[in-house]
């Protein structure tokens, strides 16, 4: 079991947080005269800064105990808030795998944080021989891991997970954001066994929420209590909770929409793969699809010319467009386009 206080930085080990008018008083009240709130009005009330009516519901759809879950302001929040808890700038490390998501290597330069970047191999998988020997490095506190990742679809061999997540005596932060368009288990209930995991994932893609900004992360009850030492104090607005509130007690709508994406992938890929200038469909656990083509940049702006809007990811894997899945009309519509092209 991993000693959580050597990974915390002294100084955040030794923070008085913020304490907000909220944290004086747990309950109900009719009269509310300790926050310097406006008393008319609507939307006057500061919000609830632990979101503990969203956390039972989110507890009873993933069926995880509400004191292992942390609400960010959407995931990029629990990403930076990773980096401020266990990594002293200037001195240590991160690790990812390329191509992954962006954000992480963002967020590591933000925070003054090395990031090593190991490539995936040709299968978009992790190689164990090329991180293990990396663990044993005493400035290497955090691993973040994309699965599905982003932007190949692809989700990360389970053994080699665990290989990774049991060895190391840092952070590993799964990142799950696409996980409901997948056909395996997620890792969230793992984290009882696991004390140093942080399974991630969001209201953002399958709830069709992006616009509210609210990411989960699942973990154990200590990480949770240093995230709530260093986040904002209302750092999810009320409006934003009552949103996915709505939303979660729609789980049928939920499911369909899952579905009708899933089903829109399989679709679309089989199409893209009956086109001459498509040269590899990547597999996708995602709700988006890798394709590789000659020229992406040129097809790209093709596109972009008939009103359509993929993702050239060239910078990242040569030749390769990211697309993801719309709805049964907007898929046939780039079949079209793509159909019609050098005509």
């Amino acid at each position: 079991m991993i000693n959580l206080n050597n990974l915390v930085r002294k100084n955040v080990r030794d923070l008085i947080p913020y304490s907000c008018a909220r944290d004086d008083f747990r309950g109900k009240a009719a009269v509310f005269m300790d926050a310097n709130e406006n008393p008319y009005g609507s939307l006057n009330r500061y919000p609830d800064p632990y979101q503990e009516k969203l956390k039972t519901a989110i507890s009873e759809l993933r069926n995880i105990p509400a004191e292992r879950i942390f609400l960010g302001n959407g995931s990029d929040e629990i990403i930076d808030l990773c980096f401020r808890i266990f990594c002293n700038p200037g001195i240590d490390k991160a690790l990812t795998f390329s191509p992954t998501y962006g954000m992480y290597e963002v967020s590591a330069d933000a925070n003054d944080v090395s990031m090593i970047k190991v490539p995936l191999n040709s299968r978009f998988q992790i190689d164990p021989k090329d991180v293990l020997p990396q663990l044993s490095d005493k400035h290497l506190k955090l691993i973040l891991i994309c699965s599905p990742n982003n932007p190949t679809g692809n989700c990360m061999d389970k053994a080699v997970l665990e290989k990774i997540i049991s060895e190391f005596h840092g952070i590993v932060l799964l990142d799950e954001a696409y996980i409901d368009f997948a056909d395996v288990q997620s890792f969230r209930d793992q984290t009882e066994k696991y004390h140093n995991l942080i399974v991630m994932q969001t209201f953002s893609k399958a709830f069709g929420m992006a616009s509210v900004r609210v990411g989960m992360a699942f973990t154990n009850p200590e990480i949770v209590k240093y995230f709530n030492k260093i986040k904002p104090p209302y750092n999810i607005s009320t409006i934003n909770q009552e949103t996915v509130l709505k939303k979660l007690h729609k789980p049928a709508e939920y499911i369909e929409e899952v579905q009708k994406i899933r089903e829109g992938r399989s679709m679309l890929a089989e199409e893209l793969k009956k086109l001459p200038l498509i040269e590899k469909v990547y597999h996708s656990d995602a709700n988006f699809i890798l394709v590789k083509v000659k020229d992406s940049g040129l097809l790209y702006n093709y596109l972009v010319g008939r009103g359509i809007i993929v993702r050239d990811r060239n910078s990242v894997i040569s030749n390769c467009l990211r697309i993801t899945i719309g709805t049964a009309t907007e898929n046939k519509e780039l079949i079209n386009a793509l159909k019609s092209f050098n005509e």
